[in-house]
């Protein structure tokens, strides 16, 4: 029996536990412009790693110190929502911050953003 892989972060590698189904592409990187960095636009993304430990998604990447981000998080705060591209379609999402676009700038080469779907959302008809 195969292990079924979730990817938490869209374009990232990925996990073989059931328990990350439930934060299957929950997030994902943007560009300046607010599109998604697919695997095929930005290669990097497949270096950062991606683990679930203690209520957290931890991500590594080379040269790059431990970032962890909260799974559970109910953002109230409406400054931090965003609306974002995947594809043609838009996508509302929460901002994750200052050290996470600083990090996945570092890991990427260029300003970025991380964002994670917000609980309405539409579900993302990701491209293929």
């Amino acid at each position: 029996m195969t292990a079924t892989t979730f990817y938490p972060v869209a374009g990232c590698a990925g996990i073989a536990l059931s328990e990350a189904g439930d934060y299957d592409k929950r997030w994902f990187v943007v560009d300046e412009a607010a599109h998604w960095l697919s695997p095929d636009v930005c290669p990097a993304l497949g270096q950062v790693t991606t683990e679930m430990r203690m209520g957290y998604l931890v991500l590594r990447a080379p040269g790059m110190l431990r970032m962890d981000i909260p799974l559970e998080v109910i953002e109230d705060d409406d400054s931090v929502w965003r609306q974002v591209s995947v594809g043609t379609q838009n996508v509302d999402v929460v901002d994750e911050g200052e050290v996470a676009a600083v990090w996945f700038g570092h890991v990427v080469g260029s300003p970025c953003r991380l964002v994670k779907l917000r609980p309405e959302a539409t579900p993302v008809q990701w491209p293929v």
